[in-house]
C-alpha cells in the first residue's frame, strides 16, 4: 500500500473546478499490473468531458482524469516480464493519470522512446497515432503533395503538420490566432492561414489555399474542425483529392455536397484511429510499431507549451478549455512547472 495524492472527480459537473485534490492509499499492483510513479500526464479534452459526463466512457466515481502519462515503474505485479522496477515508461489508459502513482496493465506500458523527457513522452501517443492513421493509412499521403491541416495549433493538428513534413509533403496550417500559428510556422509548415472571419466564424481560406498551391488546391486535407471549415475545404481541394474527416470541434456536423465529390473525383474519408486497432488488430499492431519507430528515431517531437503541478490541475484543464494551449499542456507530479520551448 502506497500513500498518494490524486485529483479526483466525485460528482459529474459542468464545472471542471469541482474536482478535489485527495490523499488515498494505492494498493500494490496485482498480477499482470505495474505501479507507475507518474511524472507527467497530458491534458486532453476527454478529461474535461468525463468530468462533465459528456464522454462515451464514464468511469465509476470517484475517478482521476488523465489518459496519457509517463513516469517510472515503482513496482511490478506477479507474472510481469516486459518491464522492471526503475524503468522509465509511458502509458495510455482511459483515466487515472492525474495522480502521483497509478496501477496499470503491464501490456499498456512502453519504454519512453528516444530522448524524450517525461512531458513529451506523455503527450505524443494519441495525437500522433491519429495523425499517422489519417495521413498514411487512410489518406495515403505522398511526397510532394499539398497537405492542408486545419486546427494546426492543437495537439493533433501539430502532429499532422510534423508527420506531413516528415513524409515530404508541402504543408499549409490553419488556425484562429496569429500567435499560435507563428509556432506552427516555426516548426516547419510551409505556409499558415488564419481562418477566423471578422464576425468570429471560421472559413475564408479557400482563395489563400489556391494561391499558395498554385493549382487546383490541396491534395490531402486533414479536418478535425468540421462545420464551415469542411464546407470551404470542399471548394479548395484538388482533383482526386482526399478529405480526411477527424472530428467536429466546431460543433456542427457538415453535409458533403455530392456534386463536388463527383465533379472533382474526390474521396471523403472518415478516420477513427482507435477503432482500426479494435476491428483490425494486426493492422493496429503495425500502426503501433510504425509510430514507435518514428518516436524512437526522433521524427516525433511534441510541442509542450506549458505544465502545471498537480495541485493546479484545474488551471491546466481550463487552459485547454479556453483554447489557450498550443500543442499540448501537461500536469506534473513533482511540484514544478514546465515551460517547454518545443
Amino acid at each position: 500500500m502506497t500513500r498518494i495524492r490524486a485529483v479526483r472527480c466525485h460528482a459529474i459537473s459542468q464545472d471542471i473546478g469541482t474536482v478535489t485534490l485527495d490523499e488515498l492509499d494505492l494498493p500494490d499492483p496485482g498480477a499482470g499490473e505495474v505501479q507507475v510513479r507518474v511524472k507527467a500526464c497530458a491534458v486532453n479534452f476527454p478529461d474535461l468531458l468525463m468530468i462533465q459526463g459528456k464522454y462515451q466512457h464514464k468511469p465509476p466515481l470517484p475517478f482521476a482524469p488523465g489518459g496519457e502519462a509517463a513516469g517510472d515503474v515503482a513496482a511490478v505485479g506477479a507474472g510481469v516480464r516486459n518491464v522492471r522496477e526503475g524503468d522509465a515508461v509511458c502509458f495510455g489508459s482511459r483515466a487515472g493519470g492525474f495522480a502521483e502513482a497509478v496501477n496499470v496493465a503491464a501490456a499498456a506500458v512502453k519504454p519512453i522512446p528516444g530522448r524524450m523527457n517525461y512531458e513529451k513522452a506523455a503527450s505524443y501517443a494519441t495525437a500522433y497515432m491519429t495523425a499517422y492513421v489519417a495521413l498514411k493509412v487512410r489518406g495515403e499521403l505522398r511526397a510532394g503533395e499539398w497537405l492542408l491541416v486545419h486546427g494546426a495549433t492543437g495537439g493533433v493538428g501539430m502532429a499532422a503538420v510534423d508527420l506531413g513534413k516528415h513524409y515530404g509533403a508541402k504543408v499549409i496550417g490553419t488556425g484562429g490566432r496569429d500567435d499560435k500559428l507563428a509556432v506552427v510556422k516555426s516548426r516547419g509548415a510551409d505556409a499558415v492561414i488564419n481562418y477566423t472571419q471578422p464576425d468570429g466564424s471560421l472559413g475564408g481560406f479557400r482563395d489563400g489555399v489556391k494561391a499558395i498551391t498554385g493549382s487546383g488546391g490541396a491534395d490531402v486535407i486533414f479536418d478535425p474542425v468540421g462545420g464551415s471549415v469542411f464546407d470551404e475545404s470542399m471548394r479548395c481541394i484538388n482533383w482526386r483529392g482526399r478529405l480526411l474527416t477527424i472530428g467536429f470541434t466546431s460543433g456542427r456536423w457538415p453535409q458533403a455536397p455530392v456534386n463536388l465529390i463527383l465533379i472533382k473525383s474526390i474521396s471523403v474519408i472518415g478516420v477513427r484511429a482507435g477503432e482500426i486497432g479494435r476491428r483490425a488488430p494486426e493492422l493496429g499492431r503495425r500502426n503501433q510499431q510504425a509510430l514507435w519507430e518514428l518516436a524512437q528515431s526522433g521524427a516525433i517531437d511534441p510541442h509542450v507549451c506549458a505544465g502545471f503541478p498537480l495541485e493546479r490541475a484545474v488551471d491546466a484543464m481550463r487552459m485547454l478549455q479556453h483554447r489557450n494551449v498550443v500543442g499540448k499542456c501537461v500536469v506534473t507530479m513533482n511540484g514544478y512547472e514546465v515551460a517547454a520551448p518545443g
